[in-house]
């Protein structure tokens, strides 16, 4: 698509917004093109909070399936929309079906469960509290329990872990990103070789010793604050590419430029990348496709949600 084309088809797009009264929520690991086009932009915990806030009667959610059915889940009666749902699923949020929580549940009748935003709403809905990256510790803290059954991600149980003295049991075991597991020490330490002056920046759902060799070990709202308020000029960002996208256009918004490197060049979520400014323009026009969600579930779900957003 040339310039003219992409200009032409973000005017439409708008304008049918305006019309619908429709906004378009979009996650940092998105393309550059759908990220200009967002109403908001942000990690998990902070497209909960839009979700919930928005007043727009369509919520045009571009990511992956389990962060739609959140945004369904704060707003039961507005019409969640994603403009693809092909090849949209979080392979991590499908590694914890609700049969995996029940079990560990009846193994560990008195631990509390924490399960991670990165889920679907049928493992939402079983859980006592969600967590993001960037407030799993305070969420696990937040309960007098000494048992937390925490999962999927068993790297981010890691990074809790050190921050905790409560005992954490994996559920599943294996749980992970496949994303973020691609980054090695040997990654760290090549970085480290050819960007003495760079400072590390890795997610939490890093492998453990990619955690421990990192400067910090932030979400990805984190690296956020910490390039734009840092003095540092050069930084290794250890996340899915597109979040030096993110945080170019938030250094452009205020007149900085920094360097900014991926840990990883193959650092690529394929089901983030499935959706288009055509497809967001379609997905406006035939108001497809809808996420429907059980309402039980929505009132289960809901009320884990909210325990993290209270906390």
């Amino acid at each position: 698509m040339n310039n003219i084309e992409n200009m032409d088809i973000v005017k439409r797009i708008n304008k049918l917004k305006k019309e619908k009264n429709a906004v378009i929520l979009a996650h940092n690991y998105q393309p550059e093109e759908i990220q200009r086009i967002a109403d908001f932009i942000g990690d998990s915990l902070e497209l909960c909070i839009k979700a919930e806030e928005t007043d727009a009667d369509i919520i045009v959610f571009c990511g992956v399936d389990f962060m739609a059915e959140t945004a369904k889940i704060l707003n039961e009666n507005k019409k969640v929309l994603m403009p693809e749902i092909k090849d949209t699923e979080c392979p991590m949020a499908h590694q914890i079906p609700p049969e995996t929580i029940i079990n560990a549940k009846t193994e560990h009748p008195n631990a509390k469960v924490v399960i991670y935003v990165n889920t679907l709403s049928s493992a939402k809905a079983l859980a006592d509290a969600t967590c993001t990256s960037a407030n799993a510790d305070k969420i696990v803290n937040s309960f007098e329990e000494k048992e937390i059954l925490f999962g999927p991600d068993q790297n981010l149980g890691y990074y809790v872990k050190k921050r905790t003295d409560k005992k954490i049991i994996g559920i599943p075991k294996d749980g992970h990103c496949y994303v973020h597991k691609k980054f090695t020490k040997e990654d760290i330490l090549n970085m480290k070789k050819q960007h003495p002056n760079a400072e590390i920046l890795v997610h939490p759902e890093c492998n453990p010793e990619v955690q421990d060799l990192a400067d910090y070990v932030v979400s990805t709202g984190g690296m956020l604050n910490h390039v734009l308020n840092s003095d540092k000029e050069e930084f290794i960002i250890g996340t899915e590419c597109d979040m030096i996208t993110r945080l170019n256009l938030e250094l452009e918004k205020i007149g900085k430029t920094k360097i900014l490197i991926p840990l990883r060049k193959d650092a690529i979520c394929e089901p983030m990348k499935q959706i288009t400014l055509e497809k967001i323009e379609r997905c406006l026009i035939e108001e497809e496709y809808e996420i429907k969600l059980d309402k039980e579930i929505i009132k289960k779900a809901k009320k884990a949600i909210e325990y993290m957003l209270n906390v």
